[in-house]
C-alpha cells in the first residue's frame, strides 16, 4: 500500500530532519513519500529541500505565498499534489508520534473503514504533551462541544480536534470540503459520508520550535465550529429566544388577571415554558436525532429534570455576581445565559438525544 505523508507546516524548520528521519525510520519498507504544504516565513521550505538531498524516502514541498484558508487549506492541496490515495495528515512538531504510523497504516489496510483517526482520548492515549493545565481544559471543552454539536457523526469518534490521521482520499470528495482553519478531521467527517475507526496515542511534547495555539486560533476554530453546526445551533437558540417570551408573557397574564402573586406566576411560567420548549427541540431541532435514541418520555424526564435543575443554580449565580461582586443585573443576566445556553444544548445533544448503545 502507497502512502502520502502529508505535513502542513507554519516555521517548523527546526522540527523537519529530525521529522524526516522518523518517518523514514518506520517507512523504510514502504511504497512512500512525505509531502510538506509550507506557508511558513522562516525558511521551513529551504530546509525541507535541503533534507530531501539526503532522506530515505522522496521528500517534497509545496510553499505557498499565500496560506488560504490556513491548515486546513493546506491539508486539501497535500491531498490533490499526493502521489497516493492513502494519504496520512500530521503536525510538523514531532507531538504526533511518527512510530505510530505503521498501526494508522494497518487499521486502513483491514479495508472496513475510509479514516482512521489517532485519538487522545480512547484506550491508554493521553493528551501529556499540551503545555498546561489551561490548555489541557480548552482541549477538553472544546471537545465536549465540538461532540455535541455533532453527535450522530461523532458518534464514535472520541477526538475529532486531533490532527493526527489516516485517509482514503479517493472516498471523499475534496470539492466538498469548505475549509476555514486547523480541524481538518471535524470537516472531514462533518462534510463527508466517511466510516471512521479509532487508535490510541500519546501527544508527545513539542521537539523545537513555539506553540501556534493562540486566542486568534481559538476564534477562527469556534468560528469553524458554527459554520458547520449553524443550523442546529441557531434553531436551538430561536426556540429558547421564543420560550423567553413566553415565559414573560404567562407572568404577565396571570398576575395582571390576578390568578396569583407573582412568584407562583414565575414558577408556572417557567414550568410551561419548559415543557413547551422540549416539544419544540423534539420537532425542529432534534427530529433526525430521536429514532436512535432513548424513548420520548426518558427524553422528556432527563430535559425536565435538567432544565429546573438549571434554572435552581442559574439564578443565585446571577445573583452572587451582583450582590458580592457588583455587577449590573443586565451583565450578570446576559453572561448567565449565554453559559446557561451553551450547556442546555450540550447536555441535550450528548444526553438526552445520545443514542441507545
Amino acid at each position: 500500500m502507497g502512502v502520502t505523508i502529508v505535513i502542513p507546516t507554519f516555521n517548523e524548520s527546526g522540527n523537519v530532519a529530525e521529522l524526516v528521519r522518523r518517518i523514514s525510520a518506520v517507512l523504510s519498507a514502504t511504497d512512500a513519500e512525505i509531502l510538506f504544504v509550507d506557508d511558513s516565513t522562516d525558511g521551513t521550505d529551504d530546509e525541507v529541500r535541503r533534507v530531501s538531498q539526503t532522506a530515505d524516502l522522496p521528500v517534497r514541498v509545496i510553499h505557498r505565498d499565500e496560506p488560504v484558508n490556513g491548515l486546513g487549506g493546506a491539508v486539501v492541496e497535500g491531498f490533490r499534489a499526493a502521489a497516493h490515495e492513502i494519504c496520512i495528515v500530521m503536525d510538523g512538531d514531532l507531538q504526533h508520534p511518527p512510530e505510530k504510523i505503521p498501526e494508522l497504516l494497518e487499521r486502513m489496510g483491514r479495508g472496513d473503514v475510509d479514516l482512521v483517526a489517532a485519538s487522545r482520548y480512547v484506550g491508554d492515549g493521553n493528551a501529556s504533551g499540551l503545555a498546561d493545565w489551561g490548555r489541557h481544559l480548552v482541549s477538553r471543552t472544546s471537545t465536549v462541544v465540538t461532540r455535541a454539536m455533532f453527535p450522530a457523526k461523532l458518534r464514535r469518534v472520541t477526538d475529532p480536534m486531533t490532527g493526527f490521521f489516516a485517509i482514503n482520499t479517493s472516498a471523499i470528495d475534496l470539492a466538498a470540503l469548505q475549509p476555514r482553519g486547523f480541524k481538518i478531521l471535524l470537516e472531514i467527517i462533518v462534510r463527508t459520508p466517511v466510516r471512521v475507526s479509532e487508535i490510541p496515542f500519546e501527544f508527545a511534547d513539542r521537539f523545537a520550535g513555539e506553540s501556534k495555539a493562540s486566542i486568534a486560533q481559538g476564534i477562527r476554530f469556534f468560528r469553524q465550529l458554527t459554520l458547520l453546526r449553524f443550523g442546529k445551533m441557531s434553531a436551538f437558540a430561536v426556540i429558547g429566544a421564543l420560550g423567553a417570551v413566553a415565559n414573560v408573557a404567562i407572568v404577565w397574564l396571570l398576575t395582571e388577571a390576578g390568578i396569583v402573586d407573582y412568584v407562583w406566576a414565575a414558577i408556572i411560567a417557567a414550568e410551561v415554558t419548559i415543557i413547551g420548549n422540549f416539544l419544540m427541540l423534539e420537532r425542529f431541532v432534534f427530529r433526525d436525532m430521536k429514532g436512535a435514541a432513548r424513548g420520548f418520555w426518558h427524553r422528556f424526564a432527563s430535559s425536565f429534570i435538567f432544565n429546573n435543575v438549571e434554572s435552581a443554580v442559574r439564578i443565585p449565580v446571577m445573583s452572587l455576581m451582583v450582590t458580592a461582586w457588583g455587577m449590573p443585573s443586565p451583565i450578570a443576566t446576559a453572561i448567565t445565559l449565554a453559559v446557561a445556553f451553551v450547556i442546555r444544548f450540550t447536555f441535550h445533544s450528548l444526553v438526552v438525544y445520545r443514542p441507545r448503545a
